[in-house]
């Protein structure tokens, strides 16, 4: 009977080792199966659905962010992604250069749609890797309505050779010859069509070919706290360029390039800049207006505390001769100039060319405020040129105090031609005070006349 526990014992216990070893061959079966090669690589993703919440990323789109691959299509793929989902935000993430060349990104699109910038966004460097027919801006945006560009990145335009090819092209146009491969029209790095709700915040845009940010035919725009630059020798390189658009804010940014800081143009009213820091450039300017004989209406703009240095005019309007429409309730006040060549100044013999022929025709101005302008001139305080044909009407000269700066080279007297208004609190130099004529109740009424040519604009 002991034998045969015995023998029972022992065949129970080797029964269940025997299980356990084949149970552990199992385990050990599945593990090699599903265990990855060590070598393998993950194979490149594309993923067009939202990274986070709402949130596309450009990188999950096939965007490499090495500055030299084109990214076009990566982003015009987050986009198409984007613009149907309410409240999205297209990501632009920082440490990456994003090489983009000339895009359309157009509505409509669901509202609330966001591009959030953090990282580089480079233009084509090489003048000749632009196609003909894209010349006219590199990133257009068109038909869109609450939306928002924002962060802290960058967009480089990379202008510079087109700048001096802009230089070679107009030494061989004045020869008469022309290069195919140098073209007459530059691209303006972001352009606004048709938009309105828009709103710029915090970004950079740099060195564009010609203007920086451009809005046309929109409404209801804000832009606050960018930063916008480029050369001295940048030609033709407005900050902000506005043309027929309405209800615009711009406040709280820096804007340095080689012409005009803000350029308002025909078609725009209600337009408030202020809090703004201006220089290099041209200044803050209305015009020019009115060229080839064309209609040029602008109204209720509003231009405050605002600091210019080391520029061309301060507070400018200016006009071409021949031109038709009216500008009126213009208001420049609180305005600091440093070493600014002409602080004030209405041109209405506004010619860019050596020889302009002289035309009767004008744009009409009236309801101008120069006030609380402070500062230093290197060349003329004030200079106020108005039409032969029509003067300029209601123009106020209030608390001017400017001084010819270290650089100054110029003339002190304040010139006033054909100008109508009147001045007053304290005026520095003390020839302000005697420059604007007095009166012009019948020119008023010849200027009234003029208005309602823009009355359905206005």
């Amino acid at each position: 009977m002991k034998q045969n526990k015995s023998f029972s014992q022992l065949f129970f216990m080797s029964l269940l080792m025997l299980m356990v070893y084949v149970d552990a061959r199992k385990t050990n079966m599945k593990k090699k199966l599903h265990k990855h090669p060590k070598e393998s690589h993950p194979l490149p993703h594309f993923d067009p659905h939202p990274t986070q919440l709402n949130t596309f990323d450009v990188m999950s789109f096939g965007a490499k962010g090495n500055g030299v691959s084109d990214d076009s299509e990566a982003f015009l793929a987050a986009w198409k992604c984007a613009c149907k989902v309410s409240g999205a935000t297209i990501k632009v993430p920082a440490k990456f250069n994003f090489l983009i060349k000339p895009i359309t990104l157009q509505g409509p699109c669901m509202p609330d749609l966001t591009l959030q910038i953090d990282g580089t966004i480079l233009a084509p460097s090489e003048v000749s890797s632009w196609p003909k027919s894209s010349l006219f801006q590199w990133i257009n945006f068109k038909w869109l309505q609450n939306f928002t560009i924002k962060g802290y990145g960058t967009i480089n335009g990379q202008g510079s050779n087109w700048w001096t090819s802009s230089e070679l092209y107009d030494i061989q146009v004045k020869k008469k010859t022309h290069s195919k491969q140098i073209p007459s029209m530059k691209p303006t790095a972001i352009r606004f069509y048709s938009s309105n709700l828009i709103k710029i915040i915090d970004i950079k845009i740099i060195n564009s070919p010609l203007c920086h940010l451009k809005f046309d035919n929109s409404k209801g725009i804000k832009v606050d706290n960018i930063t916008i630059s480029s050369p001295e020798n940048s030609p033709n390189t407005d900050g902000i360029h506005l043309q027929n658009t309405h209800d615009v804010e711009i406040q709280h940014s820096n804007i340095g390039t080689g012409d005009d800081c803000v350029s308002i143009q025909t078609g725009c009213s209600n337009i408030h800049v202020h809090h703004i820091k201006c220089g290099p450039g041209h200044g803050i300017s209305l015009g020019g207006l009115g060229k080839d004989k064309s209609v040029a209406c602008v109204s209720d703009i509003i231009v405050e505390d605002i600091s210019m240095k080391n520029t061309l005019y301060g507070a400018r309007i200016k006009t071409w001769q021949g031109g038709n429409g009216m500008v009126k309730n213009v208001t420049f006040s609180r305005i600091k100039v440093y070493d600014v060549m002409f602080p004030i100044m209405i041109d209405q013999y506004y010619c860019d060319k050596q020889i302009c022929k002289n035309q009767t025709g004008t744009v009409v101005i009236s309801g101008v405020k120069f006030d609380q302008i402070s500062g230093s001139y290197s060349v003329q305080p004030v200079h106020l040129a108005c039409s032969n044909s029509i003067p300029c009407t209601d123009v106020d000269l209030t608390d001017i105090q400017l001084r010819p700066s270290l650089k100054y080279r110029g003339y002190q007297q304040a010139m006033c031609w054909n100008s109508y208004g009147k001045s007053q609190g304290q005026l520095v130099p003390s020839s302000i005070d005697y420059c604007l004529r007095s009166g012009g109740g019948l020119i008023k009424k010849i200027a009234k006349s003029h208005d309602s040519v823009c009355y359905k604009l206005f």
